[in-house]
């Protein structure tokens, strides 16, 4: 399987950046939320039992469970439910979100990275609809994305014959978007 990366400039509308835009705030807020659960978790198992302090212990429960992925993900369907601010934006963008923290926890175990970091509007300027519909994508030089509807953007080259988009990254900085496409040999 080949896979190649295309970069293309988007000519979104006012409308859609605002769109956009609130995206990456909800993206930022669900990061962070995530982060400081973990970081909670792991920082009311670093004391020793014998040099505990009263006025700054976290307090939880001693066989409350790791925040993995998997308990997160369950956790922001629960929260879907009931916050409209969540339900404004495609489930999967916030999964990958999850699935981008849990690759840097494994990073920094793995391969001794930093601790992953807190992010703020100029740290996270980019999200994934990792899975597209099955319906016609492109047409001419837009494309149809989860809530956004069709964004035009400069058809700077073709993709080749074959191949098939994947996923889509739709980026901030003067709005790109990166199509990652798979061909099968």
């Amino acid at each position: 399987m080949l896979t190649l990366t295309y970069e293309y400039k988007a000519n979104p509308t006012p409308e859609q950046i605002k769109l956009i835009e609130h995206t990456l705030d909800i993206c930022r807020k669900v990061w962070n939320f995530a982060l400081r659960e973990r970081k909670d978790w792991i920082n009311s198992r670093k004391s020793p039992v014998n040099a505990c302090s009263i006025a700054s212990e976290y307090i939880m429960s001693a066989d409350a469970p790791y925040p993995n992925y998997n308990r997160q993900a369950k956790s922001l369907t629960q929260a879907k439910k009931h916050d409209p601010e969540l339900q404004s934006v495609n489930a999967q963008v916030l999964q990958q979100v999850l699935r981008k923290l849990e690759t840097a926890f494994i990073d920094m175990k793995r391969k001794g990275m930093g601790f992953p970091r807190f992010k703020n509007w100029y740290r996270m300027r980019s999200y994934v609809y990792p899975q597209l519909g099955r319906g016609e994508l492109l047409k001419g030089n837009q494309i149809k994305l989860p809530q956004i509807g069709p964004m035009e953007y400069v058809k700077s080259r073709e993709i080749p014959d074959g191949f098939v988009i994947k996923q889509v990254r739709v980026g901030e900085q003067s709005i790109w978007v990166f199509f990652d496409v798979h061909h099968r040999m």
